[in-house]
């Protein structure tokens, strides 16, 4: 889930505004979805699919062994930030990109900006598919659009609250349900020789998700240009919150996913982290000493009585432009993401956390998990899930604004600026860099 920089392809990022509007939040069209184009093909089929989750081979010899006519060739790489989006990119302009590929939501518009993307809703099969995703999800892989769909969701990140349940009860501290409550528990952790959390620079999109959560919004698309605001009424309550429990010095400031971090967690310095599902798996491995003494709880709440949550993270499967293959390829993201069988093994071998409603019943999501003192801690994150806003856009130049938000927030931590100044910089350069790449902007 980390964040760096990675290059993009500018020579084709002169966009009309009706391609725009295909790509978010307008209404309008590429074209792109004929039915006639996404007919079988004649003969044996071989895919190429690239993507990063552990143990994937495995899942797809599932797919081969039961589709001798369709076989996918699976080429596993780094995370999609670690490089694997910089090889699409290259791939595309070169005209030899892969059939399929992973992409975190908040990078599809990247790729659709760039004219990467089949519209998948020229396949009737993807169109009927709708109803069997999390509504939020399926509103990731539409980008806004009307009639268009770039990817097949494959898992979620709903966010919950780990917490160090052993601490709190020891110290007579109730879990927080409000962020006012977090604060005044963050007073009493610090107290007693801890820290309620770890604010991360390095991973913004957690702080999307605490935007997310807020119901606010930092990217619109109305069909004819963009609307950039990392500093509207949310993001700026979500900032100034943050802002205080680091000027108070409530929270912790480790570099996220380092030892430093995992040592933390581990020795009971830092309590509780606001993460996503999958942040189970990140406690569990990081901090094994801990083990049996973390629970999970829902998110707090901006209001009493809420009952909202963010997201943080999450990918799909799309389909690179120049296949010749469409169908196929669709048919094969499908059962990927939706057969029981997929959905299954991807849960075993890396706890992947499925985006469609079925999965979310998964036997293996039903279980204790004994690392959580035996608590069934998906039950939570089923929750969550159903309650994240569907309407959150992300913009077509993500990399960019996270590694400059990063930036800002780093300077933040040290005294050097505050967190809303971050945001305001990173707002100013992400609508720089959107006209140099002749993407049209609202002023």
């Amino acid at each position: 889930m980390q964040h760096s920089k990675r290059a993009v392809v500018t020579g084709v990022a002169l966009l009309s505004a009706l391609t725009l509007a295909g790509c978010a939040g307008g209404g309008g069209t590429d074209g792109g979805a004929d039915a006639a184009s996404c007919a079988p093909s004649e003969g044996d089929v071989t895919l190429e699919f690239t993507s990063w989750i552990p143990g994937i081979e495995d899942v797809v010899a599932l797919w081969n062994e039961e589709n001798p006519d369709i076989q996918v060739e699976v080429q596993t790489g780094p995370n999609g930030n670690g490089g694997t989006y910089k090889s699409f990119f290259s791939q595309l302009e070169a005209g030899n990109a892969p059939d399929l590929g992973q992409i975190e939501y908040d990078a599809l518009s990247s790729f659709r900006v760039q004219d990467g993307l089949e519209n998948l809703a020229a396949c009737e099969d993807i169109v009927a598919a709708e109803e069997q995703f999390i509504p939020w999800t399926w509103g990731q892989v539409t980008l806004g659009s009307e009639d268009g769909v770039y990817g097949v969701p494959q898992d979620s990140g709903p966010m919950a609250l780990f917490y160090r349940s052993d601490l709190f009860e020891q110290n007579g501290i109730a879990v927080p349900t409000t962020w006012e409550e977090y604060k005044a528990a963050a007073v009493k952790v610090r107290e007693a020789g801890g820290y309620i959390t770890n604010f991360s620079t390095a991973d913004i999109n957690q702080f999307a998700g605490f935007v997310w959560q807020g119901n606010g919004d930092w990217f619109t698309n109305d069909g004819d240009e963009w609307t950039v605001d990392l500093t509207g009424d949310t993001s700026e309550t979500v900032a100034a919150y943050w802002q205080e429990l680091l000027d108070e010095d409530l929270v912790a400031t480790y570099p996220a996913w380092t030892e430093e971090w995992n040592n933390a967690y581990n020795s009971g310095e830092v309590w509780t982290w606001n993460s996503a599902v999958w942040g189970a798996n990140s406690i569990s491995s990081g901090a094994p000493d801990t083990a049996g003494n973390w629970s999970v709880a829902p998110s707090p709440q901006w209001e009493a009585g809420d009952t909202a949550s963010g997201n943080w993270g999450g990918s799909s499967i799309a389909v690179f432009k120049g296949t010749e293959h469409l169908y196929e390829a669709t048919q094969f993201a499908l059962w990927l993401n939706t057969s029981d069988e997929a959905l299954t093994a991807l849960n075993e071998s890396a706890n992947i956390y499925p985006a469609t409603t079925a999965g979310l019943d998964l036997p293996s999501l039903q279980e204790g998990v004994e690392f959580y003192g035996g608590q069934k801690i998906y039950d939570v994150f089923a929750e969550a899930a159903g309650q994240v806003n569907p309407d959150f856009v992300w913009g077509p130049t993500m990399t960019q604004t996270y590694a400059d938000v990063s930036d800002g927030f780093q300077k933040a931590v040290t005294g050097q600026g505050t967190l809303l100044e971050a945001l305001e910089a990173a707002q100013a350069s992400t609508i720089s860099t959107l006209k140099a790449q002749s993407i049209p902007v609202a002023e």
